[in-house]
């Protein structure tokens, strides 16, 4: 790659420094178990003092005991599986502190961290459903009321280096002890209590590559212990860094186009991924990012992998880091990905033991670009965006540990005991199964109206991300928030295109790319309608349903095509019209527009095919109710060609002439919609589908 010398222009990315948020007049009205959870949601949605998912809270709470009336002492400790950021109070496992304590004695050794973790649920208080997590005994046999064990990055930072034991030291003064790597789980519990026996007067321990945990008597002290100990840590590696460019300095400035790079790169990268499914990507060109990929210790660090077994388990053992210029070259793409894949394979049988789990996923999940930027690759956009965030984590973690010593990543035995461990596994076992478009990515246009609207939906409540165009910016914009609402930020994004704007058009595809990772669907839906005799059409009138109705179909399935055929295969579906095979009276711009815009899907199915591509046609007819077509002049024109008043009666005569005598709703039409899309019509091209509650003039024939 193109490099040159370090730079001594850019000081090292500083460590946010956390500050406390506690509202005394809030947390008085609380109760204790509020008050935990206050104080864990206070800590989780401040990313510079935990990650998504990471760490866990406790307190030891008096509560009377269901069966004997008596007041006993429960532990109130986040589930497995939860974030304290954003959890409930169901979210907390309830244990009886008495009976976790009696657990010692099934215990004979670090042997038996499995088998304790299947005592947990015997001792839960009240039949509370939420399972307890491996980091219980950490909470439980240690004698504090309020105890924190989170993952900020400039803790695992001191955690990760060489140089950490000393800097804690030097930090706190011996208030704050450590201690060397220890898988989570009973021994740990047991190892950081005895280490607190033989210390009294500790405040925290650091765990090595791992993180922090701490303690006070009060929830709020131990709220702004925690945050006070992780903004010590910030302070004290940002003075050491000082003026100094982090990593080495830089040797690959960030690309101008990078933006534009990453969009054509990611649907390749995605392609070459092999599966039973495909996979979502994010990207991020974040100023972390760009300072570590373009450093000179890039080449060192990037192998090593991360530290924590929060980042560990959402990144894999190490990311993909690709030479930027051979990104045009597809056989090296080629043979790095299926590189990592062996490389990983290796690692799997140098570690795994008979009685290890099957190999998972060979897949990169992180590839690293200099002067590009971060993408990750999983199963679901939330995932990949997560993994990338992590991986932003470790970046952090990295920078901090290089700035008091070396950085020092997870050994790899270690590292796969905590991949494949029994307990991960099971975990894996239970979660339910994907949907049956998750990994699909859909484009939808004239997502705003009725037709496109409900069709997004049906692709997204089953698993898809959508990309939404529509040329109405403010009608778009409420679709789009009625979606996050409903399926959550992640998996729908839009973007304001008129699908007759070559440029536009292109540029919405490659957001599709950028955010999601390429385009497995496509549904052309953006329309207009005009009713006009013959000799009023003017050559305006007949161009504007040509535009809109012919070429913007062209424009927009010639980009998706390009993309599936990158990707080896795709659905491309057309919303014709009833008009579009049989004749219309009066509307002969619009039934012309739609009859070419159903040959050209023809003409796609041939080309598509070799590629897997397939491309059918939902014809609607008379979709009244939520179409915003019908709310302008096409319902006035259509009335009158009719001879009926524009009102219910149009709606009724529009019921009545059709053979079931029912009414066509957009739900109907994303229904057709859903069945070209999905694996149902997998052997289905070139076809189309009446969606006109039955109509003899359009029998296809």
């Amino acid at each position: 790659m193109d490099t040159m010398s370090p730079s001594e222009s850019k000081p090292a990315t500083k460590f946010a420094v956390p500050t406390s948020l506690w509202d005394e007049p809030t947390a008085k009205r609380l109760s204790a178990g509020q008050l935990l959870l206050y104080r864990s949601n206070l800590l989780g949605s401040d990313l510079t003092v935990t990650n998504f998912g990471g760490g866990n809270t406790s307190a030891k709470i008096r509560e009377v005991d269901p069966l004997t009336g008596e007041k006993v002492d429960v532990l109130w400790v986040k589930g497995s599986g939860g974030d304290i950021g954003s959890m409930k109070l169901d979210g907390f496992s309830t244990l009886y502190q008495s009976k976790l304590l009696d657990l010692e004695r099934h215990y004979d050794g670090p042997e038996d961290d499995d088998k304790m973790v299947g005592y947990l649920p015997h001792c839960t208080f009240n039949l509370n459903p939420r399972a307890a997590s491996i980091d219980t005994p950490l909470h439980s046999l240690l004698p504090f009321a309020h105890i924190d064990h989170v993952h900020p990055d400039a803790i695992i930072a001191l955690a990760a280096s060489s140089g950490g034991e000393e800097a804690t030291q030097k930090i706190w003064g011996g208030k704050i002890g450590w201690l060397p790597w220890k898988r989570p789980g009973f021994t740990l519990g047991v190892m950081i209590r005895d280490y607190v026996k033989e210390n009294p007067g500790l405040q925290g321990v650091i765990l090595a590559g791992h993180g922090i945990i701490c303690w006070a008597d009060t929830a709020r002290t131990c709220y702004e212990h925690t945050v006070q100990l992780i903004a010590d840590a910030a302070h004290y590696l940002n003075e050491k860094a000082g003026s100094t460019p982090a990593f080495g300095g830089e040797i690959v400035a960030p690309k101008p186009d990078r933006r534009a790079l990453a969009a054509s790169l990611m649907p390749k990268i995605r392609s070459l991924m092999t599966g039973p499914r495909t996979k979502i990507g994010h990207f991020s060109d974040d100023k972390e990012t760009m300072e570590f990929i373009g450093s000179a210790d890039f080449s060192r660090l990037v192998p090593l992998g991360t530290s924590c077994p929060d980042h560990f388990l959402r990144t894999k053992i190490a990311p993909l880091a690709l030479d930027p210029a051979h990104l045009d070259d597809d056989a090296y793409l080629a043979d790095a990905i299926a590189s990592y894949r062996d490389r990983y394979a290796a690692y799997y049988a140098r570690c795994a033991g008979p009685k290890a789990p099957a190999m998972r996923d060979a897949n990169p999940v992180v590839v690293l670009v200099p002067g590009v930027g971060r993408m990750t690759f999983a199963a679901d956009k939330a995932t990949a965006r997560i993994a990338g965030e992590f991986y932003g984590n470790a970046i952090n973690v990295m920078r901090g540990a290089e700035a008091i010593g070396e950085y020092i990543a997870l050994d790899e035995q270690e590292a796969f005991n905590i991949e494949y461990w029994a307990l991960e596994e099971a975990k894996l076992q239970r979660m339910p199964p994907p949907k049956p478009l998750a990994g699909k990515i859909a484009v939808v246009t004239g997502a705003a109206g009725g037709i496109g609207a409900a069709t997004a939906t049906r692709l997204m409540s089953d698993g898809a991300c959508v990309m939404l165009l529509d040329r109405d910016e403010s009608a778009l914009g409420a679709v789009e928030s009625r979606l996050q609402e409903r399926f959550g930020r992640d998996v729908v994004r839009a973007a304001v295109c008129d699908v007759t704007n070559e440029e536009a058009v292109e540029s919405a595809f490659a957001l599709s790319a950028l955010e999601f990772g390429g385009c497995d669907i496509f549904v052309a839906n953006a329309g207009i309608a005009s009713s006009a005799p013959i000799e009023e059409t003017t050559r305006a009138l007949w161009r504007k349903n040509f535009d809109v109705l012919a070429e913007g179909y062209f424009l927009t399935a010639r980009s998706a095509f390009s993309l599936m055929k990158q990707q080896g295969e795709g659905s491309i579906v057309f919303i014709g019209s009833k008009n579009g095979v049989a004749a219309a009276k009066g509307a002969s711009a619009y039934a012309s527009a739609k009859a070419a815009a159903n040959h050209l899907a023809r003409c796609l199915a041939l080309e598509g095919a070799p590629h897997g591509i397939r491309v059918n046609v939902v014809n609607p007819d008379a979709v009244i109710k939520g179409s915003r077509i019908w709310d302008g002049d096409w319902r006035k024109e259509r009335a009158s060609a009719h001879g009926i008043d524009s009102g219910e009666a149009l709606e009724e005569h529009y019921r009545m002439r059709s053979m079931l005598q029912r009414d066509v709703l957009p739900e109907d039409v994303a229904e057709a919609v859903y069945f070209f899309a999905s694996d149902m019509s997998a052997k289905s091209t070139g076809n189309m589908l009446n969606v006109d509650a039955g109509n003899a003039q359009a029998f296809t024939r």
